[in-house]
């Protein structure tokens, strides 16, 4: 794909509001929030070989197919298929978007699939499945940043790995209404940082702040890197 297609690409992500996206609290307070609650969890929920299919989608095939393989039940995610390469694919679910994106976080509709590397898997996937668990107990979202905050000073999460990643490139993931599937791209789990350190956010820069963490409360910041093909091999259009 060329540069300046990849270039429109990030221009059209930056007015999508998507999830892991710059979507922020005014962003939020500008527009009618459609989920203003969680929804009954059957509407969360997937036929289970639709989602493992889903999640194997995250990632070109010579990396899902051996990968462990997660599923979201009424009480949190469980492996569906033991992987032998140290990588995990999913399909994330609204309530890992910002605690503030109010568009998003109670979005039956949002089917995120993402693959995380081993150091991911190990570092970051833990938060994850943490968060997702505590929501689906009922915790509120103001119970649930409690929580995390409690575990980190516990130090009960895994420190952050050098190298921690995930692929976002599936075409038949669901972000929200205006994006669809947004575009394939990579993201990077680095310590707490400022965006500038990665050129995030500048004219040109392939490289997007997401809002996903970032301190909020997890010392963590996540930037997005788009590439040029779906995990199917077919080159991304807009």
């Amino acid at each position: 794909m060329s540069q300046m297609t990849l270039k429109t690409l990030g221009l059209q992500a930056l007015l999508s509001v998507v999830l892991y996206s710059l979507a922020g609290p005014a962003l939020a307070q500008n527009n009618q929030n459609p989920y203003p609650k969680m929804a009954p969890i059957e509407q969360y929920l997937m036929d289970r070989n639709a989602e493992i299919a889903l999640a194997r989608s995250a990632a070109p095939e010579t990396i899902s197919r051996d990968a462990t393989i997660l599923v979201l039940t009424r009480t949190g995610y469980v492996t569906a298929v033991e992987g032998k390469n140290g990588f995990v694919c999913s399909v994330d679910r609204g309530w890992m978007a910002a605690f503030n994106d109010e568009a998003h976080f109670w979005d039956p509709k949002l089917r995120g699939a993402l693959c995380f590397n081993p150091p991911a898997a190990r570092s970051v996937l833990p938060i994850h499945l943490k968060r997702t668990e505590w929501t689906l107990s009922g915790f509120s979202k103001e119970q649930v940043i409690e929580k995390i905050k409690q575990a980190l000073a516990n130090k009960e999460f895994p420190a952050l790995e050098a190298g921690a990643m995930s692929y976002m490139m599936s075409r038949q993931s669901f972000l929200d209404d205006s994006a669809g599937h947004w575009i394939p791209h990579l993201m990077f789990y680095v310590p707490l940082t400022e965006p500038a350190a990665w050129g995030s956010d500048t004219p040109d820069s392939p490289v997007y702040l997401n809002s996903q963490f970032n301190g909020a409360p997890e010392p963590i910041t996540v930037f997005m890197v788009p590439v040029g093909k779906w995990s199917d091999g077919t080159l991304a259009s807009i």
